[in-house]
């Protein structure tokens, strides 16, 4: 069977009958028994994801079959499916079997979609390198010795190698833009509030987003508008109508569009990342598109606001974990309090551990309007700048990280350079708005580089016009 680049070539196959679901989900199988070093999947679901294929093959027979029909879907090991385990890939959750599905996987169900395992991250959600996983390090298919990114990575990963159609992933200050730049494959953040949250383990629930990686537009398109739309399990959510973002893929007007001075001088820009960039922009303007640069003086206090909320939240959505009711619970207790003790210095991995500290110190009395208060406080500039932003321009774009892949271990020793790796990312998930990762070439050692388009609060379709057209400009 030919390697399917996308669902439109598995849905033409499945309608000249050169293929039925099975045997899709025979072929990805193979492909992740075939890259399981890799260890982008924690669980495979081979014997539901057959049964699916069965009852869907039985619908396209009788025309009665989804939208999804035949799409093979991995799922971030943060994200619930009944009657499977949900881990988020730390110790504290081992042996937990979810009892209800996220909505968001609920909805590709209900058109059809195959669901084959649930997929490797970085504990909780909190990494850049999905080095913080209870099951280990992900490889990036490109070069085995270097990141694939995080916390999304396996993800990533998983649609790199071509061992699912599409994955979600959750992004809460880029997790899963930045492992879509590592990787080479589109990853796309939606307007927070866009997709339920229902059903997502939590790490910082008002940044949380579920996102998805595909290797086209359409299909990522055509994912985002099933799982969008209000939920009544999650108040949260927009009521806005929902639009069919893969049939408005045309773009023909003349956008706006301004990149940010900061992001492209920044010092810590890898130079190739920076050419490429600028030949992108240079593009545009030959097609007539205008491009303007534009300061943005709050550059320097994103990182730092995202760091003290994120990990303010965390602190609080973490307590529920303490091994009473599910998960790990330690053998070594003696008492009620040594029992919660120990299993939360256990069950935790370090990163989850620096996380969680850092949040109860922001949080705490003495240290709570000089920290989190301001935090906010300079959210709402930071959001206010970007919206203003972003009502004069169409689009804002710049690199989706400073550097291309690093390789396993070389920020171990230091976390401030791995949270550094955030730097573009953070601002649209500080703001809310939807940004989207598109593959920009490769640098000098053959990884690739990621270009980051950003657009107004819930202009999705918009997004995917225009990233539709930029791939087709660059390619």
């Amino acid at each position: 069977m030919e390697k399917f680049i996308s669902f439109d070539e598995i849905r033409k196959s499945l309608e000249k009958k050169e293929i039925d679901c099975r045997r899709i989900v025979q072929y990805y199988l193979k492909n992740i028994q075939t890259k399981a070093h890799l260890n982008a999947f924690v669980e495979v679901y081979e014997q539901s994801a057959y049964a699916q294929a069965d009852l869907i093959d039985q619908k396209l027979a009788k025309g009665s079959a989804g939208k999804l029909a035949g799409m093979v879907v991995g799922i971030k090991d943060v994200l619930c499916y009944a009657g499977h385990q949900a881990g988020a890939s730390s110790k504290i959750l081992e042996g937990f079997e979810s009892q209800f599905t996220t909505t968001a996987i609920q909805r590709l169900l209900d058109q059809d979609a195959i669901i084959i395992g649930r997929i490797n991250c970085d504990e909780f959600g909190m990494g850049s390198s999905n080095e913080n996983s209870s099951h280990g390090r992900v490889l990036n298919a490109l070069d085995e010795s270097r990141v694939p990114g995080g916390s999304s990575g396996g993800s990533a990963v998983a649609v790199q190698a071509n061992l699912c159609t599409v994955s979600l992933g959750t992004d809460t200050g880029g997790s899963v833009r930045q492992p879509a730049a590592f990787t080479g494959v589109i990853g796309m953040k939606p307007t927070y509030s866009r997709v339920s949250r229902w059903g997502l383990i939590a790490y910082a629930s008002s940044f949380d987003c579920i996102g998805v990686f595909s290797r086209t537009v359409k299909d990522n398109a055509l994912v985002m508008e099933i799982m969008a739309g209000h939920d009544e399990y999650d108040s949260t959510s927009s009521r806005k109508p929902v639009i069919p973002y893969s049939e408005l893929l045309h773009f023909e007007k003349k956008a706006k569009i301004a990149y940010l001075k900061e992001t492209i001088e920044s010092p810590s820009l890898q130079a190739e990342i920076k050419s490429n960039t600028l030949a992108v922009l240079d593009r545009l303007k030959s097609e007539g598109h205008e491009v303007e640069e534009v300061n943005f003086p709050l550059l320097d206090y994103i990182l730092p606001t995202y760091y003290i909320l994120t990990t303010a939240e965390a602190s609080s959505n973490l307590s529920r974990f303490d091994g009473v009711k599910y998960g790990y619970r330690t053998p070594n207790a003696h008492n009620l309090e040594s029992m919660y003790k120990l299993t939360r210095s256990e069950g935790f991995g370090e990163e989850v551990k620096r996380r969680i500290m850092l949040g109860t110190f922001v949080l705490s009395a003495s240290y709570y309007d000089a920290y989190f208060t301001k935090a906010q406080k300079v959210r709402r500039l930071i959001k206010d700048f970007t919206e203003n932003l972003l009502n004069e321009y169409d689009y804002i774009i710049m690199p989706t990280t400073p550097s291309t892949a690093f390789k396993f271990g070389e920020h171990n020793d230091d976390p401030v350079a791995m949270y550094l790796e955030d730097l573009f990312t953070v601002q649209a998930s500080v703001s809310g708005v939807p940004a989207i990762s598109l593959p920009n070439g490769k640098d000098g050692q053959g990884m690739p580089i990621g270009l980051q388009v950003i657009c107004n609060s819930f202009k999705e379709a918009e997004l995917y016009a225009f990233s539709n057209y930029l791939i087709q400009l660059t390619s």
